[in-house]
């Protein structure tokens, strides 16, 4: 069996080709998943092993700049120097600093932009950098940088840098440039080091460390040292060996690439599911092409079980095959995505591509499994035709029987699926995970009924392309239904891509117009000011040059702090009375906002409801500083997005704030948004490159932007699965020209020309293309609209959109692709002759 399995495959190898392709994709996309995370991984964990090759210990700390003692002090630092094995102890101190390019704009991306101290030893070097040009700062003027950083702003040593850090723009004399292995670096930041007096006044307290790096002289124990260091140090300090601290990070790093590794199986997965759809489908029109040469066998003494094992064994050697080739394309992907994260800024450090026997394994065992699996029924069905029914009949016919089951069962698994994802829906937050099983049965389900469903469906469509296209559209529309089940398994594989497209593009266009929406309907102010690594603080020099800006009419800071009021743990939103209803749309319930003014409070309807509180009434207050007071609420407003449930006067917060935290500040200008009163702006905030000023427009595409790019990553990733589904139609429509060839032939011989054989393939294409399209749609808007609920409660102003220009799309792209998909088996099928077509059997 064996040996008719092998003959079997080579006699079919056109007709196997995309069988071959779909899984050569799908495991290609397994095998480089694995791969790449493991390089990835290796690369990361051998960087951080080697940022902590020379270090014996590591203290880290947790403190703040408002507090007494932040940090490590000097002194300590001095004393741990000072150890019989210890060869230095460099204390470290950094934050944020940017890097201005000369034309006023932020070199590196802003979240991996940083500053920090150089700590050079008795020899005047500092081991984490490697000086190219020049050395490190020796004064409070000078600074260095790292080599890209430079290179990209096109300094040398000796020229003049602009530097921000959350305060003012201050220029630097450039001392020096370096290369070093840090992760900011890596990952396509800026590195700028200050002289330590220097650091440690921006990023915490002078004389004070955050963390201290200990390096050992030869021979000594690094738990020894850690022994005598940990009673040294302060009560929020923590001490741990290099190797434990690279240990953590390495962990750490493993844990984050699992997260994307799971993410990318996941996808590969949906793909292989498709391509299950596309194999099923070859396997069952090649047995139905061979049914005469089954029957042979069966009649001259093959069992059933040895039918059934010779298609499996032809699905083990398509599958071996596939795989093979697919390893070896997923080798190919893995390196192509590890550059072009660097194409895209996004350094991996250097390493080896690591192939590891699980990626091998993985990838041939899934390959094979989902070949065999996907033939597994097929080869029933080819072992279940009596001999004598297949020798008389070239295509065994579904029963009545059988078609009747195959609805019952596919109704009643789609009804659990619905009935699934309603409930998941009515539950809210805490339905995701019944929505999800839900749609795993409905999905299920609907590939079972999908054959069902193809007769009304194309019948609706039918007077269209009868219209249209006259008779090449009524035998296209004919073809479509004449195997319900093989165009269901066709139009199966888009329908699920589609499914999963459509489903994140509702939810995500939804969420999106929530957000513009919470933006627009919430906010008067004509900008916005932030820094350029959104969420970082702003430095109180910036609230005071805007207020000086010219045509500034209310310059109001977004800042939060915590409190108990009237017994309750509220946060309170500082404002400035009077710019409050200029840069914030609130709308009062009762009361005046003007109160705030007099030092009184507001809170929002909601939270006055749960607590009893009044207009007028007095309300008992713990602040941040555990000092205590009375406030009376002065009025209750409508809840608002940009402000917490209590609104206190700037004045009144900051007595007991005294390192407050500001990311923004909403600014209302005399003219609106202008280029004028946004230049002002700059201007007034110093160019300072690291301080965004956004009008409307810029935070709704802020937000908007971090949603078209996930989706368009989401997108990416599913693209695959569509290409599989694009070869599924290819191969359906070949092998279906194949067994019409007579039928071709015929129609040829009685006046179909050329063209319109062609358009008749083609417009099949597009029915079964369209057709999973459209059931992709439904189903994906179902989904999208469940899901929604869940999320609808945490974000404000959500409501269920549906994209009608993007399905639109979805549709025109469907129908193309189902044109692309028949030009080789509609030119195989014009070019075919007629004599020889009528002939074959």
């Amino acid at each position: 069996m064996f040996r008719t399995a092998l003959r079997n495959v080579l006699a079919h190898k056109a007709r196997l080709l995309m069988t071959l392709l779909a899984v050569m994709l799908g495991v290609a996309f397994v095998s480089g998943t694995l791969v790449f995370s493991d390089t990835l991984s290796n690369a990361f964990r051998g960087q951080t092993a080697k940022g902590y090759d020379k270090i014996a210990v590591g203290v880290t700390t947790y403190s703040s700049r408002d507090q007494k003692e932040p940090g490590v002090p000097a002194a300590t630092v001095d004393k741990i120097n000072r150890l019989d094995g210890v060869a230095h102890a460099a204390g470290r101190v950094d934050g944020f600093a940017g890097v201005d390019d000369g034309k006023g704009k932020l070199i590196g991306s802003g979240w991996a932009n940083k500053g920090a101290n150089f700590a050079p030893g008795a020899d005047g070097e500092d081991e984490r950098y490697s000086f190219v040009q020049g050395h490190g700062p020796a004064s409070a003027d000078e600074v260095a940088l790292d080599r890209e950083t430079a290179s990209k702003g096109d300094y040398k040593v000796g020229d003049r840098v602009r530097v921000a850090t959350n305060g003012p723009v201050k220029e630097y004399t450039l001392a020096g440039v370096y290369t070093t292995d840090d992760g900011g670096v890596s990952a396509g930041g800026s590195l700028v080091l200050f002289d330590t007096e220097v650091a440690q006044k921006l990023y915490l307290k002078p004389g004070y460390f955050a963390n201290v790096q200990v390096t050992a002289k030869p021979g000594a124990s690094a738990d020894t040292l850690l022994s005598e260091i940990k009673p040294m140090l302060p009560k929020d300090a923590e001490a741990k060996t290099g190797k434990a601290l690279a240990d953590e990070e390495a962990k750490s790093i493993d844990e984050g690439m699992s997260g994307l590794k799971q993410m990318l199986l996941a996808f590969a997965g949906i793909a292989l599911f498709v391509g299950v759809f596309l194999i099923s489908n070859t396997f069952t029109m090649l047995v139905a092409q061979r049914t005469k040469e089954l029957a042979l066998m069966r009649a001259v003494g093959a069992s059933r079980k040895q039918i059934t094992r010779s298609v499996l064994l032809e699905a083990l050697v398509v599958g071996v095959l596939a795989s093979v080739v697919g390893i070896a394309l997923g080798l190919g992907l893995a390196a192509g995505l590890r550059s072009g994260m660097a194409a895209f800024g996004m350094k991996v450090p250097a390493g080896p591509l690591v192939v590891s026997p699980a990626a091998i394994v993985s990838g041939l065992v899934v390959g094979v499994l989902v070949t065999v699996i996907a033939a597994w029924l097929p080869g029933r069905r080819a072992a279940r035709i009596p001999p004598v029914a297949a020798m008389s009949s070239v295509h065994a016919i579904a029963t009545t029987k059988s078609l009747v089951l195959r609805n019952s069962i596919g109704a009643v698994i789609t009804l659990i699926g619905a009935a699934g994802i309603v409930g998941g829906a009515a539950i809210g937050k805490e339905g995701k995970y019944v929505i999800g099983a839900g749609a795993f049965f409905a999905l299920i389900g609907l590939i079972v009924l999908i054959p069902l469903l193809s007769r009304p469906v194309i019948a609706l469509i039918r007077p269209l392309l009868v219209k249209g296209f006259g008779v090449s559209g009524k035998l296209a529309a004919q073809n479509a239904v004449r195997n319900p089940r093989r165009t269901g398994a066709t139009a199966s594989a888009l329908a699920i891509g589609l499914t999963l497209v459509t489903g994140l593009s509702v939810l995500g266009i939804s969420v999106g117009q929530a957000i513009e929406k919470t933006t627009t309907d919430n906010i008067r102010a004509d900008y916005m000011i932030q820094m350029a690594a959104g969420g970082m603080n702003l430095d109180p020099s910036a609230l005071t040059a805007v207020r000086k800006a010219p045509g500034v009419e209310a310059a109001m800071p977004q800042q939060n702090t915590y409190a108990e009021v009237g017994g309750s743990g509220q946060t309170v939103t500082a404002v400035v009375p009077g710019d409050l209803d200029k840069v914030l749309n609130v709308t009062t319930v009762e009361g005046s906002l003007d109160s705030l003014a007099q030092g009184r409070i507001a809170v929002d309807r909601e939270t006055a409801g749960k607590q009893g509180w009044k207009v007028g009434q007095a309300v008992p207050v713990k602040f941040a500083d555990d000092k205590t007071g009375e406030l009376t609420i002065g009025a209750v407003y409508e809840g608002n997005d940009m402000l917490s449930s209590v609104a206190a006067p700037l004045s009144v917060v900051k007595a007991h704030d005294s390192d407050p935290y500001v990311p923004q500040i909403l600014v209302k200008m005399k003219g609106g948004e202008t280029a004028a009163n946004e230049q002002a702006l700059v201007d007034a905030l110093g160019k300072n490159p690291a301080i965004s000023v956004m009008d409307k427009q810029d935070i709704r595409d802020t937000f908007g932007g971090m949603i078209n790019m996930l989706l368009n990553i989401m997108y990416g990733l599913l693209a695959m699965a569509l290409v599989i589904a694009v070869l599924g139609v290819v191969n359906t429509l070949a092998m279906s020209v194949f067994e019409r060839q007579q039928e071709i032939g015929m129609l040829r011989a009685i006046g179909l020309d050329r063209p319109r054989v062609k358009r008749m393939i083609r417009l099949e294409a597009v029915v079964i293309s369209v057709f999973g399209a459209l059931v992709g749609v439904a189903m994906g808007t179902f989904l999208g609209w469940a899901i929604g609920q869940t999320v609808k409660d945490s974000i404000p102003h959500y409501a269920m959109v549906i994209p009608w220009d993007r399905i639109g799309v979805f549709l025109l792209l469907a129908a193309l692709v189902g044109v692309l998909a028949a030009m080789w088996p509609a030119r195989s099928a014009a070019k075919l002759n007629m004599l020889n077509a009528i002939k074959a059997e």
